[in-house]
């Protein structure tokens, strides 16, 4: 059976795009949604109903070393659509190395970086492809694909072992997959283009949804804007087989929201929460230019990165429009393409999240930076020195231990108390029955006088009041 036959005899259901139908904001829930082992984070107000002294804080990273630097022969100053992932005992990193002629050039190159911690990346000598009349390098695909080709390690649980690693990379209206069995020796996984439209040139991300049971694909697209200009946009798409795709739905956001021009989608799910997708779009901004003087690619325009989360990957909520990551004081990163964010979230340390962003794009210095930040620290529920509190919709809870991730001052405390369905606090699980919590904890348990069993609650509907002062609350979840 041809490629294309393989596609059209195995496409995905019709319904299967109706899976990503969201609750709409003010729509009423069917149930109350379960607080499992997933953490519950605040990246939206989906488990809240009503706040009082508290609001909802994004959190920016810390900028930390340069990591990478794209300094050898096969890169050059164009390098760049870097994703990574933890594979064992090593991250493996994915990028452009070197774009010689335009965007459609067949010699582009995808290049492979490894590192142990996250903070030293090496370039493993494979001797796959000639370029610039050596193998001496670390060269996987060359090709049209490798202009943006973004690489995954399939979960599917009915993956064959050839087809283990996977990509997707092209540019334009064509984009290509790929399949490999080591994440190294690459090739096509059919000839022609995969069956999805869009407006490639850009990173594309796919990866294997678990809790969707099929493979998701958020890709590029161009949409009109009201004074008949085009703006880049976020679609996705969604497929049984990695070949045939659903049609793409563009991201939908809150009324209220501008149309930006999103160059890259960095989506992925949450490590331990994976059934919260977030996204670090680099934000371009064509209308702006500072200066390009020495540039090797000079252009318009300057960037920085935001952030945004969904549930399904159609509804997006977008309360925090300012930068997730600003340009800063280094000049050379407020030129078109910089502060482009990496794909991929590694866990470097039992209190750090590593994530990458980009600089210097177009300059010969192009590198790549890290940052850090706290597990599942992305917003918090906070509330200052005069305290609030955050009571929830209605739960179910499936666990027997309710843990914390939290972070007060020395003066700070955060307490909880749970009530019945009515309303009513649940005797022996009231604030005057609990110790404040204060300090600074990623999982911690809480504990009532009579201790933290909540069996007698699972399976009921109840509420969680958390009263906090000077404090933050970044996620949940029940063991």
């Amino acid at each position: 059976m041809s490629g294309t036959d393989r596609a059209s005899s195995q496409r995905p259901q019709a319904n299967l795009r109706s899976q990503f139908v969201t609750r709409g904001k003010d729509e009423p829930m069917r149930k109350p949604p379960e607080i499992g082992t997933l953490r519950e984070l605040f990246v939206d107000d989906y488990l809240v109903a009503r706040m009082r002294g508290v609001r909802r804080v994004l959190h920016t990273p810390v900028k930390r070393e340069v990591v990478f630097t794209a300094d050898q022969p096969f890169e050059d100053a164009t390098t760049a659509y870097y994703n990574l992932f933890r594979d064992g005992d090593r991250i493996r990193m994915y990028y452009r190395g070197r774009m010689p002629g335009d965007d459609l050039s067949e010699q582009q190159a995808a290049n492979i970086a490894e590192s142990a911690d996250g903070i030293r990346f090496e370039r493993p000598v494979l001797g796959l492809y000639e370029v610039n009349g050596s193998r001496e390098n670390n060269v996987v695909w060359v090709g049209i694909e490798s202009h943006n080709l973004f690489v995954f390690k399939d979960s599917n649980p009915a993956c064959k072992a050839p087809e283990r690693y996977k990509a997707v990379g092209g540019s334009w209206q064509k984009l290509y997959g790929l399949v490999s069995p080591d994440g190294i020796r690459w090739r096509r996984i059919q000839q022609e283009p995969l069956e999805v439209s869009g407006a490639f040139d850009s990173l594309n991300v796919a990866f294997w949804d678990s809790r969707m049971g099929c493979y998701r694909l958020f890709s590029r697209y161009f949409e009109a804007a009201s004074d008949g200009t085009h703006v880049r946009a976020i679609q996705s798409a969604a497929s049984d087989d990695f070949i045939g795709w659903s049609k793409p739905v563009p991201h939908q956001y809150p009324p209220g929201v501008p149309l930006e021009h999103f160059y890259t989608n960095a989506t992925i799910p949450c490590p331990g929460a994976e059934h919260i997708l977030l996204s670090f779009p680099k934000r371009f901004v064509p209308g702006r230019t500072k200066n390009t003087d020495g540039m090797l690619y000079p252009g318009e325009g300057i960037s920085d990165c935001v952030f945004m989360s969904s549930r399904d990957g159609v509804y997006w909520e977008r309360s925090f429009l300012e930068a997730w990551v600003r340009p800063g004081p280094d000049e050379r990163n407020w030129t078109h393409r910089s502060n482009m964010p990496a794909c991929g979230i590694v866990e470097t340390g039992p209190t750090e999240w590593s994530m990458y962003i980009s600089e210097h794009y177009g300059w010969e210095s192009n590198r790549l930076r890290r940052l850090t930040i706290r597990p599942w620290g992305f917003v918090s529920a906070r509330a200052g020195f005069s305290g609030g509190e955050l009571l929830t919709r209605p739960l179910l809870l499936a666990g027997k231990e309710l843990r914390l991730n939290y972070s007060t001052s020395a003066v700070g405390s955060v307490q909880v108390e749970i009530l019945d369905a009515s309303g009513k606090p649940a005797e022996g699980f009231t604030l005057s029955d609990m110790r404040p919590l204060f300090g600074d904890e990623l999982d911690a348990p809480v504990a009532w006088k009579g201790g933290g069993d909540l069996s007698a609650f699972i399976g009921r509907s109840v509420r969680l009041r958390f009263v906090l002062k000077d404090a933050d609350l970044f996620s949940i979840r029940t063991i």
